[in-house]
């Protein structure tokens, strides 16, 4: 599809940048060994044969491997893929020297991971309050100070912006004005839709559901039998709309990643495999800026069963690793042995005081 070609002017109501680096972790090391450039490259926690992959490049992509794929799967996929290892504090140091580029737009920065970030530029009288300009500023700006290539995406909210910022991957742009939004959304397929998993993208077309389009022809009433809450989330997102506003100042007491299943999980290695998922998303959401300095003072694991009983079982720990929850997972699964419909990790902070934390992604 074609960019999308406008003027600032047609966002009438907010003006949001989402920004992504490509391949954020990958590029940052083919940046320090440029012979690797054209080759397929993957960074991964562990060893090549019991790690899983962080990130990849596009070349590594092409042979079908992806982020949280287990390494010996990658190099089956793959023979002569390169396996690098994380390194966290780098990358850290790396998106706070992006952040600075993103200061001088804006003070209302969200980020989302180290790797990406809302921008509310709503009020930013920069290139004449024109955001595309000051995302294509940026976009230049991080590929000569930090060498490596970043892409965004302009809207008026952050679920429009956040989409854009995939269409023209990597290292491009994409703006989708209010004057556009009823258009685009229209044809725009339900898994490109904030919150829609495999899963519920099997549920969705099994019931004839396919576009954005399909989704406007059912009630709030009708999503929310078939999705329950989130039903109603997805009616209005189906339209483009979303109220969420860019939180720049945001304290929580705790972060958790969970997935409701379409399919319940009905073994210990399946649920043990899902759990290395969402461990991996929760190390991701940890490693961002706001959450870096926070003391952790307890991990748990959420479980829903499938006669909707749920449970959660927690650990005091101020050190974080996929053993903690594998082995609370494990407890709640010798007292209860229903299949799973909904499972979940996460961390209490210590809101108390502030240090760096102690990740362990192996």
């Amino acid at each position: 599809m074609r960019a999308i070609i406008s003027s600032h002017k047609n966002f009438t109501s907010s003006k949001i940048i989402h920004v992504d680096m490509d391949c954020f972790y990958a590029s940052v090391e083919i940046r320090e060994r440029p012979e690797l450039k054209n080759k397929p490259v993957a960074v991964a926690g562990s060893s090549a044969s019991r790690g899983v992959i962080t990130t990849c490049n596009y070349i590594a992509r092409k042979f079908g491997i992806r982020s949280a794929m287990p390494s010996i799967t990658a190099k089956r996929l793959c023979p002569h893929i390169v396996f690098l290892p994380i390194n966290m504090e780098k990358y850290r140091l790396i998106s706070k020297e992006i952040h600075k580029i993103y200061k001088c737009y804006t003070k209302v920065i969200e980020p989302v991971s180290l790797d990406e970030a809302y921008l509310d530029v709503t009020n930013s009288e920069y290139c004449q309050g024109d955001p595309e300009e000051m995302a294509r500023q940026i976009r230049m700006k991080i590929h000569e100070d930090i060498g490596i290539t970043a892409s965004a995406g302009i809207a008026s909210n952050k679920f429009l912006a956040k989409i854009a910022s995939d269409w023209n991957k990597p290292n491009g742009q994409y703006s989708i004005p209010d004057n556009a939004i009823k258009n685009f959304i229209l044809k725009l397929p339900v898994r490109k839709i904030y919150g829609v998993g495999k899963k519920t993208e099997i549920l969705l077309k099994s019931n004839g559901i396919n576009t954005c389009q399909d989704l406007q022809k059912l009630s709030k009433e009708r999503l929310s039998g078939l999705l329950g809450k989130y039903g109603r989330t997805l009616y209005s997102l189906s339209r483009g709309i979303d109220l969420r506003k860019v939180e720049s100042h945001k304290i929580s007491k705790s972060l958790s990643v969970e997935d409701t299943y379409m399919v319940d999980l009905t073994n210990q290695e399946q649920t043990l495999n899902e759990l290395r998922l969402l461990y991996l998303e929760l190390i991701k959401r940890l490693n961002m800026e706001i959450y870096k300095k926070r003391i952790i003072k307890s991990c748990y694991v959420k479980i829903k069963f499938n006669d909707f009983k749920l449970t959660t079982i927690q650990k005091s720990s101020e050190v974080i690793n996929y053993e903690i929850y594998a082995n609370l997972l494990n407890k709640s699964l010798l007292t209860n042995r229903k299949s799973i419909r909904l499972l979940g990790v996460g961390v209490q902070f210590n809101n108390e005081s502030i240090s760096q934390l102690n990740l362990d992604i192996s």
